[in-house]
């Protein structure tokens, strides 16, 4: 086994360590199962694909913003289950399952519901259940609850319940699920005050919110405020494009300013589990209430909008270089959701090739730690020669600045564009 180094960060004590269960083992829920495990809790991780499961039974992990290394040090402390009769001996269930958009761009909860119907059939009193997934207010009482009180319990009296909005930012090197802060809404200020108990063994900061719905509306306001600030950025970026500006220069400028600015970059699109999907929730909760945030709805739009025009700025880049875009061979750099991970959930790559190949462009792709990429039934592999694919693209776009791209290695493109360069 290689030199592992854990998060500085003591254990809780003997006498307040109790059997935590995590249901949902995927980019949100397994660095959870993990901190819980690495700050002397015992943890049964829980997940319907059993191959996610049989991985971690094998010491393997099956996310990358999680070691083999870290999951091999943890053993025993961390238990990958089929089954879920073991919820009925934990003290904590914490769901982190997904909750995405279905086919028509509203909130699904369907494993949502499927997970809590779970924990409902194994709930016992005194437990204390933990709602991550990401909702829209009023979810966690009026979905959650009565599933949960369908066992014959009533929460708040005979279990608690609170909910606590994941925080993950899968690659980034500063903030991880230690040292990110949490938010902490429970349905009574007991249940708040257990949760916020568990989590402060396992992070730095915890912060109890108003309630349910004030820790609810704080998950999809976070990245509503993304959402919206990318959607200004985007169309500025076209703007910019029209009048011969650099933007990322501009913006560059302007966050010199110490205040009251804070710098959004141009990229080829949105992607990812929270920024394409959150202010969906929150708007789907605006409408259903009489008050439609329109703002948020026009940045959705705007966003969705990017990729095609990004295609449509490099068949105007061909142009202008005098390479017809039918037939010209255009590689895509970076085929994940965003720099330097593997994560391909909703990338805006997808939506890209199918604008630049609706150009008539011929589409190879590149990406050190995606394999490959089906758009439609296409399978577009990685260029397996890097430095020779840039030498013969008639234009390299760098849909993901992933740091094995240096300006070294892009100095043999014969026409480069790349939309997310910071200045």
């Amino acid at each position: 086994m290689t030199e592992l180094t854990l998060p500085a960060r003591e254990l809780v004590p003997a006498e307040t360590r109790c059997q935590v269960a995590v249901i949902g083992l995927g980019y949100a829920g397994l660095p959870q199962a993990v901190a819980f495990a690495e700050a002397g809790h015992p943890v049964i991780g829980v997940d319907e694909r059993p191959e996610v499961t049989a991985t971690l039974r094998a010491g393997r992990s099956p996310v990358d913003t999680v070691s083999d290394d870290r999951v091999r040090w943890l053993g025993a402390a961390l238990t990958a289950v089929d089954g879920t009769e073991a919820l009925a001996d934990c003290s904590a269930v914490v769901v982190c399952v997904p909750t995405p958009l279905d086919a028509a761009g509203e909130p699904d909860l369907t494993a949502l519901r499927a997970a809590c119907g779970t924990v409902a059939a194994h709930l016992r009193p005194g437990q204390l259940v933990v709602i991550e997934s990401t909702v829209h207010p009023g979810v966690t009482d009026g979905v959650v609850r009565p599933l949960l009180e369908g066992s014959g319990l009533t929460a708040g009296l005979h279990f608690s319940l609170a909910h606590a909005p994941e925080r993950v930012d899968p690659g980034n090197p500063v903030y991880d699920s230690a040292t990110t802060a949490r938010v902490i809404g429970g349905l009574t200020s007991v249940c708040a005050l257990r949760a916020a108990e568990l989590y402060r063994g396992v992070v730095d900061s915890v912060h109890i919110a108003g309630g349910l719905r004030e820790a609810e509306a704080t998950k999809v306001l976070e990245n509503t405020y993304r959402q919206v600030n990318l959607g200004l950025i985007h169309e500025f970026a076209v703007y910019c494009d029209a009048l011969g500006i650099d933007a990322t220069a501009v913006i560059g400028a302007a966050a010199t300013k110490p205040f009251g600015f804070q710098p959004f970059y141009p990229s080829v699109g949105v992607g990812g589990h929270c920024i394409p999907v959150d202010p969906m929730y929150l708007a789907h909760s605006a409408r259903a209430a009489g008050t439609p945030l329109r703002l948020v709805e026009l940045a959705q739009r705007i966003n969705d909008e990017r990729p095609a025009r990004v295609a449509d700025r490099c068949a105007a880049l061909l142009r202008a270089a005098g390479t017809p875009p039918d037939g010209a061979q255009v590689l895509v750099l970076g085929i994940s959701y965003k720099p330097n991970i593997s994560d391909t959930r909703n990338t805006p790559v997808v939506p890209l090739i199918r604008a630049l190949t609706a150009h008539g462009v011929q589409v190879r792709v590149h990406d050190p730690s995606v394999p490959e990429l089906v758009v439609d039934g296409v399978c577009h592999k990685s260029v397996p020669r890097l430095a020779a694919a840039i030498a013969e693209a008639d234009l390299v776009l760098v849909a993901q600045p992933h740091t094995v791209y240096d300006a070294r290695l892009l100095d043999g493109a014969r026409l480069l564009y790349e939309p997310r360069r910071p200045a």
